[in-house]
């Protein structure tokens, strides 16, 4: 009884929401689990539950496995919105079951927060999980990657499936103890990747299983790359599925031999690529189907939605704030595009979840990166700005290359008056909608 009453509030408040223009991902939720913390454990599930988690990459490579199985013409549910915690969870999982707590589609698929997995799995067991990387993300709500690695690891308990990322090996040591089935996959060396560490974010330098210091044959970025312990020989290894000929420019690589392409040029999007592939592999989608999805029916990339400002093209690259390998993907990127730049940098929130304000990874970030004759100007907006432009001092930024905005309903016309450049925006979620909705108002006055 109590079951159905939970239910029924859920698709009911939902309803009420979505009445009055609301998202409601998160309010119905937070009723329904906190009259019984429970109700997730009592719905029958179908036969795959996949989840996805990590500390970045698990939007992006939830959304392609999405497109991948609707394409191979499975019926699936999964948190589009990005509400991935518990009470997100709860919101989606109940309005798609019947009052009896049937599930009523063919596939539940999740991306899920770190911290949460044993929330929503404690007596029911997710089929597979998709683990992206462990690096430091969010500090004064994770702490270390270490505890963000508890968090996952003591949410499993052998019935899952791991899909894992071998070159990662703050993840890579789950097959020292996991007891249940792991898939891996890796991306051998490309022509981005290098030798000597180059940035700051090495979250695992020391090898998981004797602690002596790991040697690396090269990084992608941070501490993912290929690895080996001299002493105990904890590696990388051969994975399952594995990467090569990765061509960003032209948006290729393949896996196992296949071509495929990839929807941005970036290396996170490798990663969510090769994920798809192998967790798609591991349920049974026939090569086919897979290569079909991503070659034939390529989507649009949620990141990096382009726009213009007097013609000009604007980038928005969404950096996940409190994640040092975001932002130095995104700063990879931006310099390493061929022409003249301009970068808007800013925030208003440090974190969605918690009011702490917390900026210490700032230090954590490779401004440094910034320093480069390409970059014209730097446009510095939000709460945060005079933070943001204390770090880039102390990365020796030219004060003449960095703009103050008092006002961000002043960015459009300030970058048409005082820069000539390609415009990269790389900002958190809430503040890409803020500058898209600028520049949508722009267009529609005197673009």
């Amino acid at each position: 009884m109590m079951r159905a009453l939970q239910i029924i509030v859920n698709k009911f408040l939902t309803w009420v929401c979505k009445l009055f223009h609301k998202n409601g991902t998160q309010f119905p939720g937070s009723i329904s689990y906190n009259m019984n913390q429970k109700i997730l454990e009592k719905i029958h599930y179908p036969k795959y539950v996949i989840g996805v988690t990590g500390s970045s990459g698990k939007g992006t490579t939830t959304n392609l496995i999405y497109h991948i199985l609707t394409d191979a013409g499975l019926d699936v549910v999964y948190n589009s919105s990005g509400s991935n915690g518990i009470r997100g969870i709860t919101t989606l999982i109940l309005n798609h079951t019947t009052i009896f707590g049937k599930f009523k589609h063919d596939v539940l698929l999740l991306e899920l927060d770190e911290k949460h997995l044993h929330l929503a799995f404690g007596k029911n067991k997710m089929t597979h999980l998709v683990l992206t990387n462990i690096t430091r993300d969010q500090p004064a709500r994770n702490g270390s990657p270490d505890l963000i690695y508890d968090a996952i690891y003591n949410a499993l308990d052998g019935e899952t499936t791991l899909i894992l990322n071998a070159d990662d090996p703050g993840l890579q040591k789950m097959r020292l103890t996991y007891p249940g089935k792991i898939i891996t996959y890796g991306i051998n060396k490309t022509k981005d990747s290098y030798i000597k560490k180059e940035n700051f974010s090495v979250d695992n330098a020391y090898c998981p299983n004797c602690e002596k210091k790991l040697i690396y044959s090269f990084y992608h970025y941070g501490h993912i790359g290929t690895y080996y312990c001299p002493s105990c020989h904890f590696q990388r290894g051969n994975p399952n599925f594995l990467g090569t000929n990765v061509n960003l420019a032209e948006r290729k690589m393949k896996i196992n031999g296949d071509l495929v392409t990839l929807n941005k040029n970036f290396m996170f999007t490798a990663y969510a690529t090769i994920a798809s592939f192998a967790l798609c592999s591991s349920i049974g989608i026939s090569k086919k189907d897979i290569l079909y999805a991503l070659n034939e029916d390529v989507i649009k990339s949620k990141r990096g939605k382009e726009y213009l400002i007097a013609h000009r093209p604007v980038v928005m690259l969404e950096s996940k704030n409190e994640n040092a390998l975001s932002y130095y993907q995104s700063l990879r990127y931006i310099v390493n595009e061929p022409h003249k730049k301009v970068v808007v940098l800013g925030f208003d929130n440090v974190s969605r979840r918690y009011k702490y304000n917390d900026l210490s990874w700032l230090w954590d970030v490779d401004f440094e990166l910034l320093n480069d004759d390409s970059i014209e100007k730097i446009i510095l907006l939000g709460r945060f700005k005079w933070d943001v432009m204390v770090r880039l001092q102390y990365a020796k930024i030219k004060k003449e290359k960095i703009i103050l905005l008092s006002k961000k309903e002043d960015l459009v016309s300030t970058i048409k008056s005082e820069t000539t450049g390609n415009i990269y925006t790389m900002v958190c979620f809430d503040m890409t909608e803020i500058i898209k909705n600028l520049i949508l108002e722009d267009e529609d006055g005197n673009n």
